[in-house]
């Protein structure tokens, strides 16, 4: 299933695989025989549902609207389940799918997503971080044990200090423990802002330049050090 309308002078394109409903949004200068860089983009608990045009509407489309020049093409599922872990492997498909487009520039895939899309940012980028070039996390949180995985990942989180719906500390644990396993990773803390920390952070061109400073970098050998499960279970 595939429908393209034009919104606001941009080109959309709505699709499906399996349960899991996605829109393309592309450049304003957008030309077939071209490849861009990709944002795969996973919206928060207050997106869910079946209709599309509740994503449509998310902070993120609203913000990058505003850009003059926006480069990247991006790739923006819909959660209908409670959480983005009920279609885990639909989100997993979809990153593959994606990886194999035509428009596609493979060594720049990026994935961003805030407060649930964050968590399930951090375990995506954990569970196949062959395909990813860089990460945004926005007040979000994970399985920091495993974070090793993001060795070849650079990292930019955002989390408001006053957040008391995620804390902080969420963020801070999965950060401290991606460079304490040699990744790349650092974070911006708004020192006034409580849950909303996307609108600041959308709306910040140094964000998206930050992404397309990096390349995907999967040539690198990752390795996996919880195989023993005497220790670990």
């Amino acid at each position: 299933m595939k429908e393209m309308v034009i919104l606001e002078n941009f080109k959309i394109e709505t699709s499906q695989i399996g349960k899991l409903k996605y829109v393309i949004r592309y450049p304003k200068e957008y030309q077939k025989d071209n490849k861009y860089p990709i944002i795969v983009l996973l919206h928060g608990a207050g997106g869910r549902g079946n209709d599309i045009n509740v994503l449509l509407n998310n902070p993120y489309f609203r913000n990058i609207n505003n850009y003059e020049d926006f480069k990247f093409i991006t790739v923006a599922p819909l959660c209908s389940a409670d959480t983005w872990f009920d279609l885990f492997g639909e989100l997993k498909n979809l990153v593959i799918e994606i990886s194999k487009r035509e428009f596609t520039d493979d060594r720049k895939i990026y994935l961003m997503g805030a407060s649930m899309g964050a968590y399930a940012t951090w375990q995506l980028a954990m569970s196949m971080p062959e395909y990813f070039a860089a990460i945004i996390p926005i007040c979000g949180g994970g399985m920091y044990w495993n974070a090793a995985r993001l060795v070849n990942v650079p990292v930019w989180a955002f989390h408001g200090k006053k957040d008391s719906v995620v804390f902080v500390e969420e963020s801070e644990k999965m950060i401290n423990a991606v460079n304490k396993n040699g990744g790349n990773a650092k974070i911006t803390i708004y020192p006034e802002n409580e849950h909303d920390a996307w609108n600041d952070t959308y709306s910040n061109p140094e964000v998206f330049n930050w992404l397309l400073e990096h390349e995907n970098q999967n040539n690198i050998k990752i390795e996996n050090i919880y195989n023993d499960s005497d220790i670990y279970g």
